[in-house]
């Protein structure tokens, strides 16, 4: 499974035409990624026919969050499951990088129906804990991950240990693939499903736009083809 980060309706459509299986849809690239505007949400979910998994992060100061925050993603996630999306993206840790299970399961109980990834904020914890933490949440249907902070082909020791102690959820790299290291990551840990950003934008920039050549090779990549 290849997802693609889209930030427009032109991103989804080319993530889409080039075979990519699943929109990870933002804002502010630049950032890590931002909840984008709901009118953008709206008209993308109803441009594609792959599903559409749309961040839900208010800002970009850490991933700690208030209880305003709270509140705002809250409503975020409503709206978004409104729009037809097919889920979310979501992270947040306490003060002591530690996955936030209180507020977590706050925002859980609204997301039935919604495919629900927990994001690279675990990157910023013990992430063979935190595995642990996040099986015991049935709602939870993916990890992004890079195995920990670092080089991603550095840590696949930790890649395999969450693709062996995930129990239901998928496993999903990201942050740090390359063409260059794509083959010998996926061979080392067998991981299956990956998640691709500026790799495939032209000039890797995250103001490029979908460079089409680079994500047609990179699906025969993924597909053995």
């Amino acid at each position: 499974m290849l997802e693609i980060i889209g930030m427009c309706v032109e991103d989804a459509k080319a993530i889409e035409f080039c075979g990519g299986n699943r929109i990870e849809l933002v804002s502010a690239l630049t950032e890590g990624g931002l909840t984008p505007g709901y009118a953008t949400i709206e008209k993308v979910v109803n441009s594609v026919k792959i599903p559409v998994n749309v961040m839900v992060r208010n800002h970009a100061k850490s991933f700690t969050y208030s209880d305003y925050d709270i509140e705002v993603m809250k409503k975020d996630i409503e709206i978004i499951k409104s729009l037809g999306a097919n889920g979310i993206v979501l992270g947040m840790l306490d003060k002591f990088n530690n996955i936030d299970e209180e507020n977590l399961k706050e925002l859980l109980d609204i997301t039935e129906g919604l495919d629900v990834t927990f994001h690279k904020a675990i990157d910023e914890t013990n992430v063979k804990e935190s595995i642990k933490v996040l099986n015991k949440y049935d709602k939870i249907t993916n990890i992004l991950t890079s195995g920990g902070l670092g080089n991603i082909a550095d840590n696949t020791d930790n890649i395999k240990y969450m693709l062996n102690n995930s129990n239901n959820i998928n496993i999903l790299l990201g942050g740090g693939l390359t063409f260059d290291n794509i083959e010998s990551i996926r061979n080392i840990t067998n991981a299956t499903d990956f998640h691709f950003g500026t790799a495939v934008r032209v000039d890797k920039s995250p103001f490029g736009d979908i460079d089409e050549n680079k994500l047609t090779s990179l699906v025969k990549i993924i597909n053995n083809k």
